[in-house]
This record gives structure tokens, C-alpha cells and sequence, in this order.
């Protein structure tokens, strides 16, 4: 299976109707992304094996190679001076024009920054006849997203393509997936598997997870001990090993987990994606995020002790002369604009104690350690401004002040990236909430485990990273794109990780270059069910399949109506701030929740005693059932209660215990949900819920409705 390639997925597996009779109004073609501009005409024109492709002598051959290859491989291409309209309806050929002007009748070309919101380096325009096609875009990238169109356009088992003028160009400069090869390390073949797909569907941005405590993944020279040592693992499964001692092995030894790419293979593969119009860009982890290099390296951390320090020492010059000597080395390998530099969740605990780090605050006057953290952001970033290049990082490097000429990646919501545009920088939106796809994405019961949440393709597909709120002409500039992260934590194999991006990758794809006003939900659907699913199955790529999707929890399908709805709450146990919920209204609005705690239905308890609640019936009522719903979900700490106690009472001072239940709290895999209750018959007034931690885990309550009936 891991031998087949793109032509099956391109030719050989097409069950569907012919693309040309499938589109169900001028802007849903049968092709992903919607073009933005659609219009069919009248006939068809027959693609053959030994149609004629003619080409100007500005093309880059190797990358109109490449697009043709699992469609057309032995396509004759012709270079000629003057490529023209007129030859190509004289030999019934395809004609791919590099022009210096792209003259399109649409709205899609505005004079906007190439870093806007609509991109003329990757638009073309596309005619196709009975006569021939004419393809032109002013780069090869545009030729090459044109070719894409027209392949998808194409039906295979007859050549024919209906005919049609296509005018079209990204919504968006940047449209990105972000694998995480540190968690469990990925081979070079499936590396260049997911960058043949991703050129399929027009994104142009491949983000290297290479570096985490879990394992160095790229050779340094300089500094062998990355790869000798923080590279390899003694165990296989992630949980397994964080839970375990997190120690690292040498390079050969029996039984070590791991592997990095050599630098013959990062050339290999920055050229691969070249040509699949792909920039790869690494991602280097710091100040956090440092285990294994701290291992390798101790003398870098506060203490010098290994497995002791996820943080770089800042207050230490040698600090920067090793990250500035792979930066040099990564540079040398990625020709990308943007380096990654991380930045993201660092605990600075040994700042604050270390007299390195607490000299360099006093000398460059810096007040806390985040503007520690900011000082060596900025400092990387003046490195990296130097040679050439441009730093990027996650929202935690504006903690500080965010670093002059620093792009950021906002992850933890939107309002990161929304305050970066307000201060004049760049911006790609790559929110939890709609672009994490190592969250759940059908029912968590039936699915592999996963880190947490609930994130269905619909979802991603709704996501507008520039509503009309945003969309002005000083944001539209600052506005790159979007980008979906794949963590691995929880995703051991190499089918587990396609399982997980496909297809909602393949929605940001769509949301990353189609207009919204083009983009309908419904005809996305139809377009995976009837086609693209099939056609990846076929390639041996092993998505998840949107015609068997189970879909939101069935009690949060509709609002439930009970005695305890909309009553008074008393809070005896106050909930945590961080999930609000809809705050006190949550356990008594009649709405119940879905398969994430995120959804807005949950309401979480940190403190000591976890949940402790009285609701007010009002006057004394005759109940005979009284229960909740909790979920238990391992990665982020989420338990089950290890006892419930229901009681009653007629004052609201003194109470009888109705039900007391206990729960055997496990660390189990999967997410669960788990119902707490009483039934019987009794009248009172006021009803008490309590909740009780598990010693050994303790861990976070969500609870979403207490019902009284």
C-alpha cells in the first residue's frame, strides 16, 4: 500500500460522474478548492495521452513535470519561444503561458501587497475549449495550481473536461500544515506522500515540528550529540515514555526509538516540495521545549543537570552561540523566508533563581522574565534579520514585547493574532479551536485515542481567519494565512497521522484559498463523500471517512427540559474561571454538552472538593430522578469524580444524603462519559450535587446539566 502513488489517486480510482456535470451552481466545479471564479461553456475538450502540451522557454519545466506526473506523466511538452492561443488551437493542444501580466475579468487582482489577502504570484487563468486550453499565470506556481484545476477538471476514464473559463488566486499567501515529527519521527517517504497531496489541494506550506523534548530531529554538525543521543528514546509510545523516566538513548542501542533526517535528506525533501510548489519551514524550539538538547548539551540549562531543565539559560552567552550555530546550519538547509523559533509554553521557573539569568535582567534592564523571554526572541530575530531571513513564532513571543520584524502564529485563540496585527505585524491563525487536528474528530468512544476536544471537518470548513470585522485595508496586508497543526503525542503511526489530517486538512486547504462567498459546506461534503475519499482510499493514503461519521453527542442534539431549569444555584465550590461556560446559568440552562469540554456546556471545578452546588426547586416538589454527566479525557488532565453524593433538603441547611456513588478512576486511553445519579421518590426543595477527586489523579470536573425530574 505505501508503494502506490499519486496516479492511482489522480486516474485509476474514479467511481464518480464526469467533473464536468457535477458542479451544482457557477462556483462548485467537482474540484477542491473551489475556484473562485467559474464559468462553463458550451462543448468539451478531449485530453489525451498524446495531447500536446507547448510551453514558454520561462517555465520551470521540472515543476510542470511534476504536476503532470500522476495524471499525464508521458505528456509530450514542447518549449517554444512564443507560445500562443492560436498554435494551441491548431494542434488541439494545451498551451502554458508564463506572462509578466495576468489580464483577468474578474475581481480577483487587486493592486494589494503580495502578503495580502489575494495573491497574483499564484493566480491563473484558465480557458478551456473544444479547440485547446490556454492556461497563463505570471509564475510557475501558477501554472502549477492551474494544472491542479484542470487535472481535477478532467475526467479520467475519457480525457474529456467540460469547457470553461477559470479565473482564479488564493484567498490567502499562506496555507500551511504543521506535522510534528519530534513526538514519533516520520520517514522521508511519508514526508513527501503528504507534500503530493497537499499540492493537490493548493496549499503551499509545510511547518517541520523538528525539534521537543520527545526528540532532536535534524543533524547539526556542530553539535553531534543532538542526533547521537536527543534523538532516540527508550520507548516507542509517547504516554509510555513521559510518564516513565523521559530518558534518552545512545544511537544503537537495542530497543531505541527514534531517527532524524541527515542532511542529504532535508535537501531531498526542501527540493521535493520545491517542485510541488511547497516551502518547508523549520521549526527550532526555544527558549522551551529543550529536554533533549539540554540532556545533550547540559552546560546550556540553569542547573547543568540533565533531565532536570526544559529551558534554555538566557543569562548564558553560550546559550546563544548554540543556537545561533544551528540557526547557521538550518539556514544552510532551508532556504525558507520564515525560521521557527518556537517560543511557545515556557516555564521559566529557574529564571527567576539563576544568577546568569538574573545579571543579564540587571544589565539590560529587563523587569521580569518574560521581557527575559522577549530578550532573547528579539535577539534571535536581529540573527536571523541578518542573514537574510525572518522569524516566526507562536503567540507566547509577544509575552514581553514582541520582537521588531516578528511574525506570529496564533494558536491560543484569535486575540493573539489580533493584537499583532494592531502593533503593525504579520500574522497566520492557527487557533485550537478550529485548527488543532489532533483533537477528536467524531465521537471519541468509537475514535483512536486522541489528545482531547472535538474538531469535525464542518468545523474546520466554517473557519473565517478574516471576517468582515477584521477584513480592513490595514489588516488585510498583515493577514498571511492559516495553517493546521497535527501534534503526535497520541498518533504513534504513520495511517493514524493521515487518518487524522484528511480530510479536515483538506477544508483548511479550502478555506485558505477560496472566498467565502464561493465556499458552501453541503457541496464540500459531497466533493469528499463522492470523490476525494474514494480516490485517497485508492492511493493508499487512509483518511477518515466523512459517510461514516457519528457526529455530536446525541444529548446535546437538542435542549432537554426538566425541574431544576433555569431554577436559583447556589455555588458553594466556585468553578474555574479558564471554562466559564456560561458561568453559573451552565448546570441549570437545560443545554447539554457535546464531545468537548470547549463547546461552551461545560462547566469545570479545579477547587479542592471539585463540584459542590444547591439548586432551589422554589417550593417543596415531589422528584424521582436526579443525575449528570461528567467525562474523563487523560492527555489534558480531565478525571472522573471518585464519588458523588446527591442530598436534599427542605431548609437549604441541613441535608439528607440521597445517593452516594463511587467511580473507579483509571488513567485509561480513551475519552469516556460516564453518568452520576440517583432515582427514587422523595419531595424537597433544595438539591445538592457534590463531586470528589481521585487521590491519585485529582484532575479536572467538567460537569454539563444536573437534571432534576
Amino acid at each position: 500500500m505505501r508503494n502506490v502513488t499519486l496516479t492511482t489517486l489522480l486516474a485509476g480510482a474514479l467511481l464518480c460522474l464526469s467533473a464536468c456535470n457535477q458542479h451544482t451552481d457557477k462556483y462548485a466545479p467537482n474540484c477542491t478548492p473551489v475556484p473562485n471564479s467559474y464559468q462553463a461553456q458550451q462543448g468539451t475538450f478531449s485530453w489525451q495521452i498524446a495531447t500536446p502540451l507547448l510551453v514558454n522557454s520561462l517555465t520551470d519545466t521540472t515543476i510542470i513535470r511534476t504536476a503532470l506526473q500522476p495524471f499525464r506523466p508521458e505528456a509530450p511538452l514542447t518549449i517554444m519561444a512564443d507560445a500562443t492561443t492560436s498554435s494551441t488551437e491548431q494542434q488541439g493542444a494545451i498551451c502554458l503561458q508564463r506572462v509578466e501580466h495576468l489580464q483577468l475579468s474578474s475581481d480577483l487582482i487587486t493592486p494589494e501587497s503580495s502578503s495580502g489577502s489575494r495573491q497574483t504570484n499564484e493566480a491563473y487563468r484558465l480557458e478551456i475549449s473544444p479547440k485547446g486550453v490556454t492556461l497563463q499565470a505570471t509564475t510557475d506556481a501558477g501554472l502549477f495550481y492551474g494544472l491542479q484545476t484542470l487535472i481535477q477538471l478532467t475526467d479520467p476514464s475519457t480525457g474529456r473536461v467540460q469547457a470553461a473559463i477559470v479565473e482564479d488566486a488564493p484567498r490567502f499567501a499562506y496555507r500551511g500544515i504543521m506535522i510534528d515529527v519530534s513526538r514519533h519521527f516520520r520517514s522521508k517517504a511519508f514526508i513527501k506522500r503528504q507534500i503530493e497531496l497537499m499540492a493537490t489541494y493548493k496549499m503551499n506550506r509545510l511547518h517541520l515540528h523538528l525539534t521537543d523534548a520527545a526528540g532532536w530531529r535534524v543533524q547539526i554538525d556542530r553539535y553531534p550529540r543532538l542526533t547521537q543521543l536527543a534523538a532516540w528514546r527508550t520507548d516507542s509510545l509517547w504516554q509510555t515514555w513521559w510518564d516513565g523516566s523521559r530518558h534518552y538513548c545512545e544511537e544503537g542501542t537495542p530497543g531505541a526509538y527514534g531517527g532524524y533526517y541527515t542532511k542529504q535528506d532535508i535537501r531531498e525533501l526542501v527540493e521535493y516540495a520545491r517542485r510541488h510548489c511547497i516551502t518547508i519551514i523549520p521549526e527550532i524550539e526555544m527558549p522551551a521545549h529543550s529536554e533533549e538538547a539540554l540532556t545533550a548539551y547540559t552546560e546550556l540549562s540553569c542547573t547543568h543537570e540533565p533531565y532536570k531543565q526544559a529551558d534554555f539559560c538566557v543569562g548564558n552567552e553560550a546559550t546563544f552561540t548554540f543556537l545561533e550555530g544551528v540557526l547557521d546550519e538550518v539556514m544552510e538547509l532551508f532556504p525558507s523566508h520564515y525560521i521557527h523559533v518556537g517560543g511557545d509554553e515556557a516555564g521559566k521557573a529557574s529564571w527567576g533563581k539563576c544568577p546568569l539569568c538574573q545579571r543579564r535582567m540587571k544589565q539590560e534592564g529587563l523587569k521580569d522574565v518574560n521581557e527575559l523571554q522577549s530578550y532573547l526572541i528579539a535577539r534571535m530575530g536581529r540573527y536571523l534579520q541578518a542573514h537574510g531571513r525572518a522569524l516566526l513564532g507562536w503567540d507566547e513571543i509577544m509575552e514581553g514585547g514582541l520582537a521588531e520584524g516578528a511574525t506570529v502564529m496564533s494558536w491560543r485563540g484569535e486575540q493573539g493574532g489580533r493584537r499583532a496585527m494592531e502593533s503593525g505585524h504579520q500574522v497566520i491563525m492557527s487557533p485550537g479551536e478550529f485548527c488543532y487536528l489532533d483533537s477528536y474528530q467524531d465521537a471519541p468512544p468509537m475514535q483512536p485515542e486522541a489528545m482531547g476536544g472535538y474538531l469535525t471537518t464542518e468545523k474546520v470548513y466554517s473557519y473565517n481567519p478574516l471576517p468582515d470585522t477584521l477584513d480592513t485595508a490595514h489588516n488585510r496586508p498583515l493577514m498571511l494565512g492559516v495553517q493546521a497543526n497535527v501534534w503526535t503525542e497520541y498518533i504513534p503511526t504513520e495511517e493514524h497521522l493521515e487518518y487524522m489530517l484528511y480530510p479536515r486538512a483538506i477544508a483548511l486547504a479550502e478555506v485558505g484559498w477560496t472566498q467565502p462567498e464561493h465556499k458552501s459546506w453541503s457541496d464540500f461534503r459531497r466533493r469528499m463523500e463522492n470523490r476525494e475519499t474514494d480516490r485517497m482510499l485508492a492511493a493508499g493514503y487512509h483518511p477518515f471517512d466523512l459517510r461514516q461519521e457519528i457526529g455530536s453527542r446525541p444529548e446535546s442534539r437538542q435542549p432537554i427540559d426538566h425541574l431544576a431549569k433555569d431554577k436559583p444555584i447556589q455555588f458553594n465550590a466556585g468553578y474555574w474561571k479558564k471554562y466559564p461556560a456560561n458561568g453559573e446559568q451552565t448546570l441549570t440552562d437545560g443545554l447539554r454538552g457535546d464531545w468537548t469540554y470547549g463547546d461552551g456546556h461545560w462547566l469545570a471545578f479545579v477547587s479542592p472538593k471539585r463540584v459542590d452546588v444547591v439548586i432551589d426547586l422554589e417550593q417543596p416538589t415531589t422528584i424521582h430522578r436526579v443525575y449528570a454527566d461528567f467525562m474523563q479525557i487523560c492527555g489534558p488532565g480531565v478525571f472522573m469524580p471518585a464519588r458523588v453524593l446527591i442530598s436534599i433538603s427542605d431548609d437549604g441547611e441541613q441535608f439528607t444524603p440521597l445517593q452516594e456513588l463511587t467511580y473507579p478512576v483509571v488513567k485509561e486511553g480513551k475519552a469516556s462519559f460516564h453518568r452520576f445519579g440517583w432515582e427514587g421518590e422523595a419531595t424537597t426543595r433544595y438539591v445538592r450535587y457534590q463531586s470528589f477527586p481521585d487521590e491519585t489523579y485529582g484532575g479536572v470536573h467538567f460537569i454539563d446539566e444536573i437534571v432534576v425530574e
